[in-house]
């Protein structure tokens, strides 16, 4: 599919103890051949390791390497494929790329290797964006998500969920090409069965995917309050370091700091935040406030932290029944001290939130803080089940769903099965663009060009 050939440093920039160079396309070979001499006089031969001293343009010996080649179909892109192990280092590295394109390579492309391997079918579009999720990958709860999917499980979820919708619309198809039988291929009742079960195992693998997304990308945790409720220290109590200075005075922080505390393999992406308050007292202050206020929209959870060693405040109650349409979590910090709110009191006041005392000054109850966090957002997921799918997958997922719903509304209002085949064949096209059934050229563009050059 590709007619020329791509060269890059496939390893990280900087002295290491191997340095690896990938070329790959049609004159591989003969490219890698022309800059390299080999140690014996075999030919090189696929998938074993050959001996040789890398050469520049005067003959001159620039570093003793390992060649390891490769034929199409079988290697990672799909195509002749050489790598050229060099020792670690920049310059060695650096020089033997320059020869290889100077030999006839261009200089490959961010995720060109990886676009290749999807345009050779080597991958799919799924698998694909699991590599660079293996690359990224913080913990081993994300490692293993995104291995699981490299390994196709995603692949196989959803094709086998596409063929059900594929042999289900061809059924209703028949019957609407034979209107003159009178009675419908497939009833009415098997098929919403029918339909009813693929929605429950794309809602099941909704739930894998949602936690693979959190997995990856984490949870972004705003910590807000009224001025000297505790923020900053509850922010410096989880990440067991002091990040965010801590005084008595009210209105200390001024701007929001974000810092990173991984838990059961997920980020939690902490945002420290000013106080919240309707009377500050200058032009900065009122600045750290609208952060405040922005950093609870962007939130996938905000915890809305009040000082239990002091009478409650009423703006306290009020700003959290706003928050009653969004995940949130309310802690009554201070537990330390002599309390003037109990947790069941407050537990009374807001019904609809969850309530938890902690100590930020002792470190009391912070994993069951921890805890609650993560429950918020993932629910019921199986966080050690999860899939990698990237915030696009998740949405086709949905769109999916949605389709299928539509599809069974319409049958329980007596439409004509037109209208389900209509939703089904939606529902399809949303699974196909997950694996890149459906070619968009822009998001590919996009996908790929988020990875680095040499994968």
């Amino acid at each position: 599919m590709f007619g020329d050939t791509i060269a890059a440093i496939s390893t990280a920039w900087g002295n290491s103890g191997i340095a690896i160079v990938r070329l790959s396309g049609p004159d591989a070979w003969a490219i890698a051949q022309r800059q390299v001499r080999l140690q014996t006089g075999a030919p090189l031969k696929p998938r074993f390791a050959r001996n040789a001293v890398l050469l520049d343009e005067a003959g001159e010996v620039i570093d003793h390497i390992l060649v390891l080649p490769f034929r199409a179909p079988h290697s990672y892109t799909g195509e002749d494929l050489v790598e050229l192990h060099c020792h670690g280092g920049s310059l060695a590295a650096q020089r033997c790329l320059e020869l290889l394109i100077s030999g006839g390579a261009r200089m490959a492309l961010p995720g060109e290797y990886t676009r290749r391997a999807f345009e050779n079918g080597r991958l799919d579009l799924s698998q694909a964006e699991a590599v660079g999720a293996l690359i990224q990958a913080r913990s081993n709860e994300a490692l293993r998500a995104a291995n699981r999917t490299l390994d196709g499980e995603l692949t196989r979820a959803v094709g086998e969920i596409y063929e059900e919708l594929t042999a289900l619309g061809a059924e209703i198809e028949v019957g609407l090409d034979f209107p003159e039988e009178d009675v419908p291929y497939v009833a009415d009742e098997s098929l919403a069965d029918r339909l009813e079960v693929v929605r429950q195992s794309l809602a099941d693998l909704l739930e894998r995917c949602s936690s693979g997304v959190i997995l990856r990308e984490g949870i972004r945790v705003a910590i807000v309050g009224r001025p000297n409720a505790g923020k900053s220290s509850l922010l410096n109590a989880l990440l067991k370091e002091s990040r965010a200075i801590v005084t008595a005075i009210p209105g200390t922080t001024r701007d929001v700091i974000e810092a990173v505390l991984t838990y059961r393999g997920i980020p939690l992406r902490l945002v420290d935040t000013a106080g919240i308050t309707e009377n500050y007292h200058d032009e900065v202050e009122a600045i750290g406030v609208e952060r405040a206020r922005a950093a609870m929209k962007e939130a996938d959870v905000c915890v809305w932290v009040i000082d239990g060693s002091e009478p409650l405040h009423q703006e306290d109650v009020d700003r959290v029944h706003e928050l009653a349409d969004t995940p949130h979590l309310v802690v009554l910090n201070k537990a330390d001290l002599p309390q003037q709110i109990s947790e069941a009191s407050l537990t009374a006041l807001i019904p609809a939130s969850t309530v938890i005392s902690v100590s930020a000054a002792e470190g009391l109850r912070l994993d069951e803080l921890k805890e609650s966090l993560v429950g918020l957002v993932s629910g019921t997921g199986a966080l050690d089940t999860g899939l990698n799918a990237s915030s696009r997958q998740v949405e086709e997922l949905r769109g999916a769903i949605a389709s299928v719903g539509t599809g069974l509304k319409a049958l329980g209002d007596g439409l004509d099965q037109a209208l389900v085949s209509g939703c089904v064949g939606d529902a399809r096209r949303s699974l196909s663009r997950i694996l890149g059934g459906d070619r968009d050229e822009d998001l590919l563009h996009e996908i790929f060009g988020r990875f680095c050059i040499g994968k």
